[in-house]
């Protein structure tokens, strides 16, 4: 099935994008330092480029992603099944040294034939490649995922965990390689809407925060050589990331996103 047509605004904001620099080294989106910022106004998807896999940037796969009554939705009804058709959205500009504010709350089922991993699933892609430098059947930009997850009916299932594809961070002074570490988050059960706050500090610190408490902490986020995706980014060496796109996952579960909000730091 095509994807919904794009709106002239996510057409601009393409543009703006395939102008843009790679994420290793990139220009910052110039913002003030201390105030606020709403990257979702709402009302539309203006400003959000969507990246499926299998399909071109800028092809909204299934009329997957969507604002109804305010919110911005995942939504599988418009989809038999899932076959592997990861999607992400990206804010059409680079970020480096912010605080990033996400309200979200997992809804209904599942989609048939979604990842027994996926149940419940979805996140923020931060420090990621620009969206124009990913292949067309490419599953996950390299980037630092910050993991939102919701409980089952028993057993822990924390969330604003960290994963990394394409790329490895430091913690407690090493560095860390495995695809995704737990942080010490409770477990949130049904359709409660959660708060996630995620400091950056571009090549310094960064710090999860679920409904304001801290619950993870780790530093230097930098590609990985050892992947494909990653070392294909490596540009003379260079491996270290002090900043990149950000993104919201679709990985076969609905949920639903009601803030989006960045506040730039000063350095």
């Amino acid at each position: 099935m095509p994807g919904s047509r794009l709106p002239l605004a996510i057409g601009l904001a393409l543009a703006i994008a395939q102008s843009a620099p790679p994420a290793t080294g990139q220009t910052p989106a110039p913002a003030e330092p201390g105030r606020w910022i709403s990257l979702f106004d709402g009302k539309s998807l203006d400003g959000w480029i969507p990246k499926f896999t299998g399909s071109p940037l800028g092809e909204n796969y299934r009329d997957t992603f969507r604002v109804e009554d305010g919110v911005l939705k995942v939504s599988y009804d418009k989809w038999d099944a899932f076959g592997g058709e990861f999607g992400h959205l990206f804010y059409h500009a680079p970020f480096s040294k912010y605080r990033l504010k996400v309200e979200y709350r997992f809804v209904g089922e599942q989609c048939p034939k979604g990842p027994g991993w996926a149940f419940r699933n979805s996140g923020a892609m931060l420090y990621s490649q620009d969206p124009t430098t990913m292949r067309k059947d490419q599953e996950f930009p390299a980037s630092l995922e910050i993991q939102f997850l919701g409980g089952g009916e028993r057993g822990k299932r924390p969330t604003a965990n960290v994963c990394s594809p394409g790329t490895v961070y430091t913690m407690d002074g090493k560095l860390v390689t495995q695809h995704c570490t737990e942080s010490k988050s409770k477990t949130i059960r049904g359709d409660e809407w959660v708060t996630v706050e995620v400091e950056c500090h571009g090549f310094g610190p960064i710090k999860n925060y679920v409904d304001g408490e801290l619950v993870m902490e780790y530093e230097k986020p930098q590609l990985d050589p050892n992947d494909p995706d990653g070392a294909a980014l490596i540009k003379d060496g260079r491996k270290d990331l002090a900043g990149g796109w950000i993104a919201l996952q679709a990985e076969s579960h609905p949920v639903e996103f009601r803030k989006v909000e960045i506040l730039p730091l000063e350095d």
